[in-house]
């Protein structure tokens, strides 16, 4: 295949999957903003609206993230917690601010999670609400559609998509095709709508009384919440080909498509009412909800899948309990299935479209925590403009300077949202965070105390002494490298037998995506038949030990399928008495220590030759 066949590809893919998010506010975002403008003159608040919508785009979207924050990618992936696993390839540098970069990091992560939620909900409701009209009395099957759909998505999600994401590309194109022809067919009937692109139209706006300007710019950003989304996913397609559907094609479609609403909108004020969906004739609305539908599920889609990654980037990176990821595709590495992230997801889902019951309802809630997502990436992005790049302080104060100030006018626009129910994604991702920092504060603390107790390499001879040996490969799972695995302690301790082959097995996550496989493997001899092996990999892939053992005998340590054993140590974590300082942290930690996958199900062990050897550890 062709160079240009395969951009082309990934310009189509990343249309498809990147800008999922972001195409479907169309169905949602300007009639939110002229909502919150109620109150002004229709003609003055139709293109203040707009002016504000363009220069967001322009400003956050293509400038912001598509020029500069694009750059801070961890070779070749994005997202808030690959950016923080760059920036923790510095903390040297930085000491007890490393602490902050996490905090930072860790809080924008639980931001994104929560408020990507909410895209399914929003997403699938203004679409089915297109049915209202189309005819005023099906109104009623509006919501139970909505949830139907819903729970069908989440339902197939199980079984994997990609058998059918090679649709997703075209279906957006058309969908973006249709946003552009709708636009530019309601423009030319009222061409003084292009007056919206001066930007003294959107200073007109923020000139209002501080509470309605607020208002409108927490109405306005639902525009540009899918912008966070397009850095977390720049990774499957690559940054030219991002750039180049949103500059093409995506922006010029977004931008026709508000206008066309607003031209129509100028021409009869009683389209407000559903502003999408009235730029279409009759006999051409059915067609086009059913098109609405699609990429609504096409970006609630790319938001499961985006759930799903952050989720395994999470563990890996030591921010939460191990959960069970399945490979759903043989193919793709990229396509995953995290079971608990789904129902908890599923659950948020149909909780927040029942209660809030219309996407005008739930557009109050939306916006808020991703708005801080965008202001925590524009902080560590500088930071890593310093730090890697190299830019002088002037340069950084003039070009994140502005990007801080224009996030910090958004979240102080979705903070007037949080009594209509920006509190509710809100008050999740607080709890997210607090699992982050209680989860990776109590690892530290267990890993200290380990490194306390632990028995160094060099004890080894004295602990062989005297022991019987027996047939068959021993393979430990060790935390550290240099230290000797507590399983083949208790196993000493225990039964006083050591195995003819002995292997020490090491799972090292890097802070990088992905780990070359030529570069997969460390082995040591430590001593005749006992061996030490260090397996690398990144916090976007998934540890497979059977992989390991395969690669192992290639290399030349033969563990042969027959006769090897796989011993794993358990920490049973119990919070020290005497220590009454922050007790509900450690409590809590303990618990979420019994209910983390075990080691043998995530590293994909057979578990017919594991043996479980348990350890006591107080903190």
């Amino acid at each position: 295949m062709s160079t240009s066949r395969l951009r082309a590809a990934a310009v189509i893919g990343a249309i498809g999957v990147v800008y999922g998010d972001i195409g479907t506010s169309p169905l949602y975002a300007f009639g939110a903003a002229i909502k919150a403008a109620d109150g002004l003159p229709l003609a003055f608040a139709t293109l203040g609206s707009l002016s504000l919508i363009f220069w967001s785009l322009v400003f956050v979207v293509g400038i912001k993230y598509l020029l500069v924050v694009v750059r801070a990618d961890n070779e070749g992936e994005g997202g808030i917690l690959a950016l923080l696993a760059r920036l923790e390839q510095h903390s040297y540098r930085w000491g007890r601010w490393s602490r902050y970069l996490l905090l930072a990091g860790a809080l924008g992560a639980a931001l994104f999670y929560c408020d990507a939620a909410i895209t399914p909900a929003i997403s699938v409701l203004s679409a089915v609400e297109g049915l209202e009209v189309l005819n005023a009395r099906l109104e009623q099957y509006v919501l139970p559609l909505a949830c139907g759909i819903l729970l069908g998505l989440f339902l197939i999600q199980r079984s994997g998509t990609h058998r059918v994401s090679s649709y997703f590309g075209p279906i957006m194109v058309l969908w973006f095709g249709a946003l552009a022809v709708t636009g530019v067919l309601s423009i030319l009937r009222t061409p003084e709508v292009l007056q919206a692109l001066n930007p003294l139209y959107a200073l007109g706006m923020l000139g209002q009384e501080t509470t309605l300007a607020l208002a409108i710019v927490g109405a306005i950003f639902l525009a540009v919440t899918g912008a966070e989304a397009l850095y977390a996913d720049m990774g499957h397609f690559g940054r030219p080909a991002v750039r180049a559907a949103w500059f093409g094609f995506v922006w010029p479609a977004l931008v026709l498509n508000y206008l066309g609403q607003g031209a129509h909108a100028l021409r009869d004020p009683s389209s407000l009412a559903s502003p999408f969906f009235r730029l279409v004739p009759e006999p051409l609305l059915a067609p086009l909800i059913v098109l609405a539908t699609a990429a609504t599920i096409i970006a609630s889609q790319a938001t499961i899948t985006g759930a799903f990654s952050v989720t395994r980037q999470a563990v890996q990176l030591d921010l939460m309990p191990r959960v069970e990821i399945i490979q759903t595709s043989a193919r793709e590495r990229g396509q995953i299935y995290v079971p608990v992230a789904n129902w908890v997801l599923l659950a948020f889902v149909l909780l927040i479209t029942v209660g809030f019951g219309s996407s005008g309802a739930l557009s109050a809630a939306y916006g808020a925590a991703v708005a801080g997502t965008m202001f925590i990436t524009t902080c560590l992005a500088a930071t890593l403009a310093r730090l890697d790049w190299k830019w002088p302080w002037v340069a950084i104060l003039m070009v994140f300077g502005t990007f801080v100030g224009l996030d910090a006018i958004f979240v102080a626009g979705n903070m007037t949202k949080i009594a209509d129910g920006a509190w509710v994604p809100l008050s999740m991702s607080a709890a997210i965070f607090l699992v982050f920092i209680v989860w990776h504060d109590g690892r530290e603390r267990l890993s200290a105390q380990l490194d306390a107790n632990a028995v160094r390499m060099a004890e080894l001879p004295r602990l062989l002494a005297g022991t019987t040996q027996v047939a068959g490969t021993a393979i430990f799972l060790a935390s550290r490298p240099d230290s000797i695995p507590s399983a083949f302690l208790r196993n000493l301790e225990h039964n006083r037998v050591v195995h003819e082959s002995v292997v020490f097995l090491h799972i090292d996550f890097r802070r990088v995506p992905k780990v070359d496989e030529t570069a997969r493997l460390d082995i040591d001899t430590l001593r005749p038949s006992i061996y030490s092996v260090r397996a690398h990999y990144g916090f976007m892939e998934d540890p497979d030990v059977m992989a390991i053992i395969l690669q192992c005998n290639r290399q030349g340590l033969r563990i042969f399928a027959r006769d090897y054993t796989l011993f794993l140590g358990q920490h049973v974590v119990m919070p020290l008495e005497q220590r009454r300082a922050r007790r509900w942290q450690r409590q809590f930690f303990a618990w979420l220590q019994r209910r983390s996958v075990g080691a043998a199900e995530f590293f994909g062990m057979p578990l017919r030759r594991v043996v479980i050897l348990s350890t006591v550890v107080e903190i």
